[in-house]
């Protein structure tokens, strides 16, 4: 009834959801998810989506008062946030796990033995109410290594506070720290009391294990199907080696009869002529739907590479094609899982 969607989002995570105060262009995984799921309710995707930054203090509350409809925002599926703050989760786009950036000047790696264990008595940023508060604390604590936590609102102070030293590393999820180690080396902004440039480098440990997710909100339950549905319809999009270029012509071949009058691939056809059930009694969705979803964002292989990637992949050949990756795909848990990785979807019928 609005006539728009008001997605959750990050603004300084390059990858996963990134704003260019430049150009003003947005990009990432997590846009580009944002952009399916407007697609997939029929809205433009490059008119009617509204997106609305979610910190990780404000996220949920934003969630639970309607300020935004869908979160995706690179947030950790947990038990609690499952059960206690009125978050529905849709499924993980992204599995992840802690890691820590750290200035060479003020812990070196070779002494620290690339390790986060070589961090004692460091000033570690971190940001306020998320998951890598409490998982680092118990990761440290559990070592009896000392630190000291410096709350931060964002990763853009948490950012400020490494480059001026009030912080000898910074914490986040892995995706976040390759991202942000690739851009201070290629910003030369750490620098020593003297000006001279400083290494950054990351530990060598995952602290944690963070599977991320969309959510909604509880009792949401016809737009949560469809918000996890539009991720499962992307990968499966790609098992199929349906892309953004070939779906008007794959949904054609799929649906034509065969010589016995059966549908030639039932699968593949109802993938992208059927609204499977998607929506309300009221307002389904389009039978081309998962069409539009393409259109807008491709399958997961194209997300992917135009989050991380060059941009060149075919969206059917596999993770080993993507190149110029600042996080490859090959070998990883978010690799389809016909290539031993994690990304699966449920059947789609």
């Amino acid at each position: 009834d609005r006539g728009s969607m008001k997605c959750g989002v990050k603004e300084s995570q390059y990858g996963m959801g990134y704003l260019d105060a430049t150009t003003g262009v947005r990009s990432g995984l997590d846009i580009s998810y944002c952009r399916a799921v407007a697609a997939a309710i029929g809205l433009n995707p490059d008119t009617d989506v509204e997106y609305i930054p979610a910190s990780g203090s404000d996220r949920f509350d934003k969630l639970s008062s309607g300020t935004i409809d869908v979160l995706i925002r690179t947030t950790t599926w947990t038990t609690s946030r499952d059960a206690d703050l009125n978050a529905d989760f849709a499924g993980m786009n992204f599995f992840d796990g802690q890691g820590i950036l750290v200035r060479d000047d003020a812990f070196p790696a070779d002494l620290a033995g690339n390790s986060a264990s070589g961090l004692d008595g460091a000033n570690i940023c971190v940001g306020v109410g998320t998951t890598t508060e409490g998982n680092m604390q118990d990761w440290f604590s559990s070592r009896n290594i000392d630190f000291n936590s410096i709350g931060t609102a964002d990763a853009a102070e948490a950012t400020d506070k490494l480059i001026s030293g009030e912080c000898d590393a910074f914490t986040g999820d892995m995706s976040a720290m390759v991202a942000k180690k690739w851009a201070l080396d290629n910003d030369g902004s750490v620098v020593d009391a003297d000006g001279n440039p400083v290494d950054v480098w990351i530990a060598s440990e995952l602290l944690s294990k963070e599977p991320l997710g969309a959510a909604t909100r509880d009792g949401d339950s016809d737009f949560k199907d469809v918000v996890a549905w539009v991720w499962y319809g992307m990968v499966t999009a790609e098992e199929m080696g349906v892309t953004a270029a070939n779906a008007a012509a794959m949904a054609e071949s799929a649906c034509a009869l065969n010589e016995g009058g059966a549908t030639t691939d039932p699968g593949m056809c109802r993938l992208l002529t059927s609204d499977l059930g998607l929506g309300t009694t009221d307002n389904a969705l389009a039978g081309t739907w998962m069409q539009a979803v393409l259109a807008a964002s491709g399958n997961y292989g194209e997300a992917y590479d135009d989050a991380f990637c060059d941009g060149s992949y075919d969206g059917t050949s596999g993770s080993d094609a993507m190149t110029g990756c600042l996080i490859s795909r090959a070998g990883t848990a978010n690799a389809l899982v016909s290539e031993g990785g994690l990304q699966f979807a449920p059947p789609m019928r």
